[in-house]
């Protein structure tokens, strides 16, 4: 008889929980929240993600959920890489626009607009772009980073109402459609988190 192992993932997002287990759908393991595990928040893990790479971010996370709770953990930092901003936003995917726009407009809006203004005039040609996602895992014996990535470019307008963040402006060179257009399922099969949560998958269960 198999043993459920308990992983807990460094997330309060029931969104992010939802889509690791699906990405990862492992019979064996049972993924928890933080909020799960009764871990309450505590302001001190906004200072995790200080980092100049998704890896260190995630890896940072990790490990000190880790040895938080002693469980094994799993954390991601991901975003998106432009390369006309030379790999920006980056890190600061989520706190890209300026404070005057997320007030005006709200965080999600103020993103894709300010991205919109940062690259108005660029042809087609250099907007392109990609999405990255690193994955950090630590059960205080072993510890490693994977990664996974998609290229594509950036839109001159929205398209599309799914997907969150920037997928209304990410176009997939495979469809030529953005993420926002795409049905969830394809953005499942091919997205950033979905090919690092794969490589994930390999190297604890191969």
């Amino acid at each position: 008889m198999t043993t459920e192992r308990t992983v807990l993932v460094a997330t309060r997002s029931p969104h992010k929980l939802r889509e690791l287990r699906e990405l990862l759908d492992l019979p064996s393991v049972r993924l928890i929240s933080l909020e799960d595990a009764g871990i309450p928040e505590d302001p001190m893990e906004a200072d995790l993600e200080a980092y100049d790479t998704f890896a260190e971010n995630a890896r940072a996370k990790a490990t000190y959920f880790q040895r938080t709770t002693g469980l094994a953990t799993i954390a991601d930092d991901s975003g998106l890489c432009v390369d006309a901003l030379d790999g920006g936003p980056g890190v600061r995917t989520k706190r890209f626009a300026p404070e005057d726009m997320v007030e005006r407009y709200g965080r999600g809006e103020a993103n894709n607009l300010y991205l919109l203004q940062r690259l108005r005039g660029l042809p087609e040609e250099e907007r392109g772009a990609w999405y990255r996602c690193a994955i950090a895992y630590e059960d205080g014996e072993e510890s490693f980073v994977v990664e996974g990535g998609v290229e594509g470019r950036i839109a001159t307008e929205p398209h599309g109402d799914g997907g969150f963040g920037y997928d209304p402006l990410f176009i997939v060179p495979e469809y030529e459609k953005t993420f926002g257009e795409l049905p969830s399922e394809v953005k499942a099969d091919m997205s950033h988190r979905a090919r690092a949560a794969q490589a994930l998958a390999e190297r604890l269960f191969g």
